[in-house]
């Protein structure tokens, strides 16, 4: 069964993988539909996987595979990136076509989003023109309800000659009705009769001419009658993928060019171009889809959305939709700087203690003092400082992130920096790759995917570093905390918060300019419309959003800190404890970056941090501390004040932790951003210039501020 098993971006669709099944019985079902149906949490109710939901469209880039069993049948469910459409406009678009069209599911579902059945009805048109194994999942009725949208389901079933469902993902209403549907399609009991598109009379002339061409050619592995009509509209996305997963002989594909071009020409005389051909169909499917609309759905309170509407003239006015955005996203790090001071110092007395029962241990099992040292004072110590520092904000910082995506607040943040963006000749999506890069900066490049223009995306894969994930977050709430909040006293917490604030700010707008000078310069071009869907506000699941927060993106942020913090405590140790004429290898290489860090306002231990902690962010801070220890081994973590006189004892100021601050928000990507940035990009050319800029970018920024407060004597 030819298709990708999991898209990897721009070079996805040329990566032939195979779906994973664990026999030849499983059956495949494809999970189709509309970004924002819900598609992802009726993966996750069949499945009981985790896959990441939330209220904005395009969050699904990749083929999600889970498992599920029903009556004695095990099936593969592949949920597909959300898709308007199947033109191929996008690289969700192909991925989705691509796998209906060569990878040969048993069963494709289609959900829809009740309370906008119309619009949603254009897609399921296009995937009935590809298979008859068909089951439409009429998702979010609870919604709709709420919206007094009523909806003829059996009647949009005879309309549409395959079966329907009504659901509700997130209650569970109508899941096991739509698993006994899928199994009777899926086993022959139901034999769908599709709609049939009617397209004008030149259309299907032309289609007439070509389908058996494209039938012989193709040895009946697609969908001739629609395989005709985008060839004739020179979709050469939908030629690459023929000739990439059918495998055809070079002669057979060029008769079935020389057929395709013979029917172009007749269109061409009767004056009909390749975008008229496009033109006309999407025509055809608007008015099909209206018709069918019309006759099925009605709405009693036509002015249920203006609530919404209120809401949205305030958070996406010109005069406060900025401002509210920034005071948001300063309340969520008010609230997570505050809330993790507690548990943070409650861990760090926890892991203290623990310390102390390690070197009994230790001494016990009469071990030599430098492999206590090592897994001590070097790799346990290590690990303490990564958990006791980086859990509490994200399990806090997380949780309130996914509050927002649920409530659907994400896509308003687009809407407000869409102007930014067009003015930086961008694509307002960056705004929402840029928001996924709050998480993680990999995540927010594998993102990336939603984005139509090839040049427009590479512009917000190269900017995304200039968003700080979570790993840099506790370095710039420590510093913040320490330096620039540390006499203000009961407003600490407030200036700490500012503090932050104003660095994300700042990497918002570097993002901008930087993307307007990539726009005049490597990557020249005018911004492409953007056509944004605002979901409606929904109410958010408390309980889904903590375990989800927690499990599927703190707990797993931690575990891949922790899994290159411990050997990072190693090297350091082993750096630190290495003597040549009687200085340590890490005092040779921290005195050898010395003169270049003094000119960005920083040191060579600190400059060394940074290089060293590539692999992960989170473990630039123990790197630093242990650095700045005699032998490597990190101080007691029960007090910020000895972490801050130690940073004093080394020549700190507080233009150092500002320094170290803004070089954190602009540096080079780490190891796993710049891996993601090689694969989606199938280029080390663009991997290096998304080294290169935020680096420079970083050296520069440092070196004026540094050298700009020394002349003015602010130090």
């Amino acid at each position: 069964m030819g298709l990708t098993k999991q898209s990897t971006g721009t070079g996805a669709s040329n990566e032939m993988l195979q779906v994973e099944l664990e026999s030849p019985d499983d059956i495949v079902v494809a999970l189709a539909g509309n970004p924002n149906t819900g598609k992802s949490t009726l993966f996750n109710s069949f499945t009981g996987m985790n896959q990441h939901t939330g209220n904005w469209p395009g969050k699904t880039v990749t083929n999600a595979q889970g498992r599920y069993g029903y009556k004695d049948k095990n099936y593969v469910l592949v949920d597909l990136p959300g898709t308007y459409s199947l033109l191929s406009n996008s690289v969700e678009e192909q991925v989705a076509r691509d796998f209906m069209c060569f990878g040969n599911p048993q069963v494709t579902v289609v959900v829809v989003d009740a309370t906008c059945l119309e619009r949603n009805l254009n897609l399921v048109l296009q995937v009935l023109e590809i298979t008859n194994k068909v089951v439409v999942c009429v998702n979010l009725l609870d919604e709709a309800k709420r919206k007094t949208i009523q909806i003829d389901l059996n009647q949009l079933s005879e309309r549409l000659g395959v079966p329907v469902v009504g659901t509700s993902a997130r209650t569970g209403q109508g899941m096991e009705e739509l698993k006994t549907e899928i199994h009777k399609v899926a086993l022959g009991e139901i034999c769908p009769s599709p709609v049939k598109i009617n397209y004008d009379r030149v259309l299907e002339d032309a289609m007439k001419e070509l389908e058996p061409s494209v039938q012989e050619l193709t040895a009946n592995q697609l969908n001739s009658r629609w395989a005709s009509l985008h060839l004739m509209d020179e979709d050469n996305q939908l030629i690459q993928s023929i000739h990439n997963y059918l495998h055809m002989e070079m002669e057979k594909e060029r008769l079935l060019q020389d057929k395709i071009q013979e029917v172009q020409e007749g269109l061409k005389n009767q004056h009909i171009t390749a975008k008229d051909v496009q033109d006309r169909m999407v025509s055809s499917l608007v008015k099909t889809a209206e018709e069918i609309s019309r006759d099925i759905v009605s709405v009693k309170n036509k002015d249920y959305n203006q609530r919404d509407r209120n809401i949205d003239r305030v958070l996406t006015s010109k005069i406060f939709g900025i401002p509210i955005m920034i005071s948001l996203l300063g309340l969520v790090f008010w609230i997570t700087i505050t809330g993790a001071n507690y548990p943070s110092s409650m861990l760090a007395e926890f892991f203290n203690k623990m310390e102390q029962h390690l070197v009994a241990f230790f001494s016990w099992a009469g071990t030599p003092h430098w492999v206590c040292d090592i897994f001590v004072f070097g790799v346990y110590r290590t690990l303490s400082w990564v958990i006791s520092v980086m859990l509490p904000p994200m399990a806090i910082f997380f949780p309130l992130f996914t509050l927002m995506e649920d409530l659907g607040y994400l896509p308003r943040v687009a809407f407000n920096l869409d102007h930014y963006f067009k003015k930086a000749c961008a694509c307002g999506k960056q705004a929402l790759t840029m928001c996924m890069g709050f998480g993680c900066n990999a995540a927010g490049i594998i993102s990336c995917r939603i984005i139509d223009s090839p040049r427009e995306r590479l512009i917000a894969i190269i900017t995304n570093n200039f968003v700080p994930c979570n790993g840099r977050f506790p370095t710039l709430i420590a510093l913040a905390t320490l330096f620039i909040a540390g006499n203000a006293g009961t407003f600490s917490s407030v200036v700490a918060t500012l503090a932050v604030l104003a660095a994300i700010v700042l990497g918002v707008i570097i993002t901008f300019t930087i993307s307007k000078i990539l726009s005049k310069t490597i990557l020249k071009g005018l911004p492409s419309s953007f056509t944004l869907e605002l979901p409606p506000y929904r109410k958010p699941q408390i309980g889904q959003i903590i375990v989800r927060s927690i499990f599927d993106r703190t707990l797993f942020v931690l575990a891949r800190a922790i899994k290159v913090a411990a050997p990072a405590g190693l090297v350091i140790w082993a750096m630190a404890n290495i003597m040549i004429q009687d200085v340590s290898l890490l005092t040779h290489c921290a005195l050898f970056l010395d003169p270049f860090a003094r000119l960005l306002g920083m040191d060579g231990y600190i400059l060394m941090a940074f290089i060293l902690g590539m692999p992960a962010n989170e473990i630039v801070i123990p790197i630093l501390i242990m650095s700045y220890m005699a032998k490597g081994s990190m101080l007691e973590l029960d007090s910020l004040t000895q972490m801050k006189q130690l940073f004093l004892d080394n020549g700190w100021t507080w233009l150092t932790a500002v320094c170290t601050m803004l070089f954190s928000l602009n540096h080079w990507p780490c190891a796993t951003t710049l891996l993601t940035i090689r694969k989606e990009t199938q280029s080390w050319k663009w991997t290096g210039i998304s080294f290169l800029i935020p680096t420079l970018t970083g050296i520069a920024i440092c070196f004026i501020v540094a050298q700009g407060v020394t002349l003015l004597g602010l130090v």
